[in-house]
């Protein structure tokens, strides 16, 4: 675990850019639907709001994941810096309640109104690919990691323990939003487990319907328990139109209206140049 810390951040790098590349590649390879014509321009937006909301961040957060376990455990606070546990122990509780924390902030991004302002830059991407793991908006990145500090804190959680969730978290997060085709056999094995692209796809969709369910990001069974996982979208799969009809013209797709896109309440003009929605292969 030592080891594992010491070179957190090439770990870290590693598998961050390690696995943008293995889910792009995939969705080359075994594309779920075919690409919308706006690629382009939502990969360009995509990654340039996670810049921007990364450097905003660092200046916020200047300790954050598991530098702020490191620095809570110097300070005694929380449950496990308390107490004596054995490490298979304290990574379990880690991972359970760090996405267990992520759903409940997940949920109420959606039924919180000024939550959702923050969220819908997230949501309204008219496409589903591996790019939109990253099109969040900075003021919803202050609102989680206030929650995970808060977490980490009250909890005591190992350091070792964050990055592993925090690895995991990155993992998934890009495999469950790539345009990948998994075979049906094996969607089903690991969605009774762990977030799929088909779980999550339906996450995306425009109907509210299924937009207000699969709010997990590592595991499936917080929704199952509290009532809100579905398992085929209202449209079917390969049906399914995401993105917010309020933010589908070409201005609220580039970085400057991803990030005004909390702050607008117009909706969009009949006469305005719509961007492309994905193509059904």
């Amino acid at each position: 675990m030592e080891t594992l810390l010491t070179h957190a951040s090439q770990v870290y790098a590693f598998v961050y850019f390690g696995i943008i590349i293995l889910v792009s590649l995939l969705e080359c390879v075994v594309p779920r639907r075919g690409a919308g014509s706006a690629l382009r321009m939502r990969w360009l937006s995509n990654f340039g709001i996670t810049i921007v909301d990364s450097a905003f961040l660092r200046l916020l957060f200047p300790v954050a994941g598991f530098g702020w376990a490191i620095y809570c455990s110097g300070r005694g606070w929380g449950l496990f810096n308390q107490v004596s546990a054995p490490s298979w122990l304290t990574l379990v509780v880690a991972l359970l309640a760090l996405d267990l924390a992520t759903f409940g902030q997940h949920y109420l991004l959606h039924h919180v109104p000024l939550f959702w302002r923050i969220h819908r830059t997230h949501h309204s991407d008219l496409d589903c690919d591996f790019s939109t793991a990253v099109r969040f908006h900075p003021l919803e990145s202050i609102y989680t990691s206030v929650v995970l500090t808060a977490t980490i804190a009250v909890l005591g959680l190992p350091a070792a323990a964050v990055f592993i969730s925090q690895l995991l978290s990155t993992v998934i997060s890009f495999a469950e939003h790539g345009n990948i085709s998994v075979p049906a056999p094996v969607e089903r094995a690991l969605g009774l487990f762990i977030v799929t692209p088909d779980v999550h796809r339906i996450h995306h969709s425009a109907d509210a319907s299924d937009t207000n369910s699969n709010y997990g990001t590592l595991f499936t069974w917080w929704d199952r328990i509290f009532g809100t996982y579905v398992v085929e979208p209202a449209a079917g799969h390969d049906d399914v139109i995401f993105g917010l009809p309020e933010f589908s013209e070409r201005r609220h797709q580039t970085l400057g209206g991803l990030l005004a896109q909390p702050f607008a309440d117009e909706m969009p003009r009949a006469t305005a140049e719509p961007v492309a929605g994905p193509q059904i292969s």
